[in-house]
C-alpha cells in the first residue's frame, strides 16, 4: 500500500511519545542485528501473509503446497496470520494456519469488480463457518483507493455481520479513514488500522511518535472499540519518501521498536511483511519489493 497520494508534507511530528523507543546510538550494526534476531525470535502477536514468489503476482492461483511451506516458516514467530483474499489459493492460508495452531485474521479483497466481490464475500463467509476465520476483515483499503462508496462497503460488512454472527467483523484501511466515516466505526466490531510512518514521510527518529498518534487518532473515534494495527513495517532498500529513508539499519530498528511498544501498551499488531513479493514494484515503486523479514528467498534478512 501507498499513502503518497495522501501524504501530508506540513505534518508535525511530537517530541513527546509515549515511548521514545529503544535508544540505538551505542549499538554496532552487529549488535543491531542481534537484537533484531532476538526480538524476532520472542515472536510477535501476527504477521501479513506474503503469497507470491518472483514471477508470481495477485490473480495467479497459488497452491496449497506453496502455501504450507510458507506458514511452516512463519509458525515459529508469531501467533496470527493475516491474509488479503478469499480466493485463488488464498483460501488455503487461513486453513493452513489453523491446521498448525495459528489464529487468523480473514480477509476479503474488494474492489470495482463487482463480481469478483461476490466471490470474495461468499468465500469468506464459506470460510468463517467452516472455523477458519477467527476475524473477518471485509476490505483493505477499498475507500483508500477509491473504488467503492462508504454505502456499498458498509452493506457488504453487515451481509458478513449477519452471515457470522458469532465471529467479529472489521474493515481494514489507513487510521484516518476511521474519522472520517463514523459510520464505519458504528458497523465494525474491531477497528482496523493500517500505521505507516514510511509513507507519509516521516524520518526515522520520529516513527515511533508518528505511529503512536496515528493509533490515538483511530482508538479517539473507536468509540471504545478495539484497535489493531493491521499493517506497519519499513522498507530496507529503494527510494526514500520525504524525510524516510529506507535502509537495512532503519528497517531493523523500526521493527524493533514497534514490537518492543507493542508488548508494553498491550497493542495487537500485524507486522508487514513477512516475505519480499517482487511484484508490488509495479504498485509501489523500488521499495516495494523490501518489506519483508524475510528475503524473496525466504531467508531471515538478518
Amino acid at each position: 500500500m501507498s499513502y503518497r497520494e495522501e501524504y501530508h508534507p506540513k505534518l508535525k511530528y511530537s517530541s513527546q511519545p509515549d515511548n521514545l523507543g529503544i535508544d540505538f546510538n551505542e549499538y554496532s550494526i552487529k549488535e543491531l542485528k542481534n537484537l533484531w534476531r532476538s526480538t524476532i525470535n520472542k515472536g510477535m502477536h501476527g504477521i501479513c501473509f506474503s503469497m507470491y514468489e518472483d514471477g508470481q503476482e495477485p490473480g495467479d492461483t497459488i497452491t496449497e503446497e506453496q502455501v504450507e511451506r510458507r506458514i511452516e516458516i512463519l509458525k515459529p514467530y508469531t501467533k496470527w496470520i493475516r491474509s488479503f483474499s478469499c480466493i485463488e489459493g488464498n483460501e488455503h492460508i487461513p486453513k493452513i494456519a489453523k491446521k498448525h495452531g495459528l489464529k487468523t485474521m480473514v480477509g476479503a479483497w474488494l474492489g470495482d469488480d463487482l463480481e469478483k466481490n461476490e466471490e470474495e464475500i461468499d468465500a469468506l463467509i464459506k470460510l468463517s463457518k467452516e472455523g477458519s476465520v477467527d476475524i473477518a476483515a471485509v476490505g483493505n483499503e477499498v475507500l483508500y483507493r477509491n473504488e467503492l462508496s462508504i454505502t456499498e462497503l458498509t452493506t457488504y460488512i453487515k451481509r458478513v455481520k449477519n452471515a457470522v454472527p458469532n465471529i467479529e467483523v472489521g474493515y481494514v484501511d489507513a487510521y484516518y479513514k476511521f474519522s472520517m466515516y463514523p459510520e464505519l466505526v458504528d458497523v465494525c466490531d474491531v477497528i482496523l488500522s493500517n500505521c505507516y510512518p514510511f509513507w507519509e514521510g516521516c524520518p526515522f527518529d520520529y516513527s515511533l511518535t508518528h505511529m503512536q498518534n496515528m493509533v490515538n487518532q483511530a482508538s479517539s473515534v473507536s468509540k471504545g472499540k478495539k484497535v489493531i494495527i493491521t499493517e506497519t513495517g519499513w522498507p530496507n532498500k529503494g527510494s526514500s519518501e520525504g524525510g524516510a529513508h529506507s535502509s537495512e539499519e532503519n528497517a531493523m530498528k523500526y521493527f524493533i521498536n514497534t514490537q518492543e511498544w507493542a508488548l508494553k501498551s498491550n497493542i495487537d499488531v500485524f507486522y508487514f511483511s513477512s516475505f519480499d513479493e517482487s511484484w508490488k514494484v509495479g504498485a509501489e515503486g523500488d521499495v516495494g519489493a523490501y518489506w519483508g523479514l524475510w528475503d524473496k528467498n525466504e531467508n531471515l534478512k538478518y
